[in-house]
């Protein structure tokens, strides 16, 4: 890794993950289309989120990261945006509150189009067909025209960035993530599941902390940090040709930054140290993340961490670890002890989804709720017994009344998956089981924190 970086040098790299488009020069051009576009992300904002990140590294604040498990064109909508980034705020009022902690907010959100599948072909009955890969790549209808790999549809996928992220941005600037409504922010479908009474006593905490303010002089109007919020955007980067073109350099710092999303991440099938992917991540300035799944040694990680994180920048890598509940505590134990031994900065985070995928008796792919609640508590008690610091959650989610992963408080049951089984790719929890998981972690969150002896923090960020 002693070669000069570009934002090209990853083309002479193998690569995994990248589908074969049939036309060369279709792609080419609109690759070109898009380094002329203007950028969805500034190096300033991914800075700012690198600094939050810092202080999940450590141990001054928790890491909420979720969204879809893929975007799609036909589903984007003002009011599925809104429901989303509701529901988020919400969970990470539950995790300051009950939880203690300073949240750092990043979306699974205006970019995660594409999957990596593990196959390249799916087969039904007796056709057989390219695999789904997103819908920046595909279509999900399982016909023979649908299932060619488009360049175009990256444009589209550009277009419906552009217009998430401006929507988001003026949901979390413009007044909507004002804490004075903590209230009205609790989805209709909610407002009777077993959360929403635990929701409401922490929405009239809120309420007492700003009438007390009022109260002695100070007006939480002057104080922008009530009235808003710092909300992040991130994706897995499987299309290099699309994140080369949407790379910059930053004017103020001479540096590349990937403008595509604010943090990107490297998947557990596209983690190769000699491979395409850590090429491209290791030149880039933004937070980065890493999924680290059964297969990486620890051996193996360290390297990867010498090579995209060589400085040891608190912030720079977030260790998302996607084990499944079975074998969290098998491999989850040795990957902490070898970055503690070695002083490395990183944040870890529990994906406790990927790792926890089943096929229900309906024949739904599902993800049973007490499996990814066990692998958070596998993840927090690791952590807790390592002497390290279980600092994020990364979760598969949706603001929609779907019913997609069985089980949680109010149980969704494997005969009712098909009501409401909405997923273009993987199952999401629903806004309650994703409140639900949210009360959960703060418990352990906030034991953490005072069997670390921290303070409390009662302050959103």
């Amino acid at each position: 890794m002693t070669e000069r970086w570009n934002p090209s040098s990853w083309r002479s790299k193998p690569v995994q993950q990248v589908p074969a488009f049939p036309d060369a020069a279709a792609l080419n051009a609109v690759e070109a289309q898009l380094a002329g576009f203007p950028p969805l992300v500034f190096a300033g904002e991914a800075r700012k989120l690198k600094r939050a990140l810092g202080k999940v590294a450590n141990g001054d604040a928790f890491l909420l990261q979720g969204g879809d498990c893929a975007e799609s064109f036909a589903e984007h909508s003002a009011d599925n945006i809104r429901d989303f980034f509701r529901l988020f705020l919400q969970m990470a009022v539950v995790l300051t509150f009950a939880g203690s902690s300073p949240v750092v907010k990043v979306g699974r959100v205006a970019g995660q189009f594409a999957k990596p599948r593990s196959s390249p072909n799916e087969k039904i009955g007796d056709v057989e067909l390219p695999s789904y890969r997103g819908d920046v790549v595909n279509g999900i209808e399982f016909t023979s025209a649908a299932r060619i790999p488009d360049p175009e549809r990256q444009i589209m996928a550009y277009r419906q960035s552009a217009a998430t992220l401006n929507l988001i941005r003026a949901f979390a600037n413009g007044g909507y993530a004002n804490l004075e409504n903590a209230h009205r922010w609790m989805l209709g479908f909610v407002k009777d599941s077993p959360q929403s009474e635990q929701y409401r006593e922490i929405s009239d905490r809120i309420t007492e902390a700003l009438d007390f303010m009022r109260a002695i002089g100070l007006d939480p109007e002057a104080h922008p940090e009530m009235r808003t919020t710092d909300f992040y955007t991130s994706h897995e980067a499987l299309l290099l040709g699309y994140e080369q073109a949407m790379t910059r350099v930053d004017s103020t710092t001479g540096d590349w930054y990937a403008t595509s999303g604010h943090m990107i991440w490297i998947g557990d099938r596209t983690r190769q140290l000699d491979h395409a992917h850590v090429e491209y991540f290791r030149g880039i300035k933004n937070p980065i993340g890493l999924k680290c799944g059964p297969s990486l040694a620890p051996d193996e990680l360290l390297k990867l961490i010498d090579v995209l994180n060589p400085e040891n920048e608190p912030g720079r890598l977030t260790l998302i670890a996607r084990f499944g509940a079975e074998k969290a505590l098998e491999h989850l134990p040795g990957l902490v002890r070898a970055v503690k031994r070695e002083g490395r900065s990183v944040v870890w985070s529990c994906d406790p989804m990927h790792g926890n995928t089943v096929k229900a008796a309906s024949g739904y792919k599902t993800r049973p709720f007490d499996l990814i609640l066990s692998e958070v508590k596998t993840f927090f008690g690791v952590h807790q017994a390592e002497g390290t610091y279980a600092g994020g959650i990364h979760l598969e989610m949706t603001g929609k009344n779907v019913t997609e992963c069985t089980g949680g408080a109010r149980a969704v049951l494997d005969s009712e998956l098909q009501d409401r089984y909405h997923t273009h790719c993987d199952p999401r929890l629903n806004a309650e089981q994703a409140l639900e998981m949210a009360f959960l972690v703060a418990e352990l969150l906030k034991k953490e924190r005072l069997a670390k002896g921290r303070p409390a923090v009662e302050a959103a960020e």
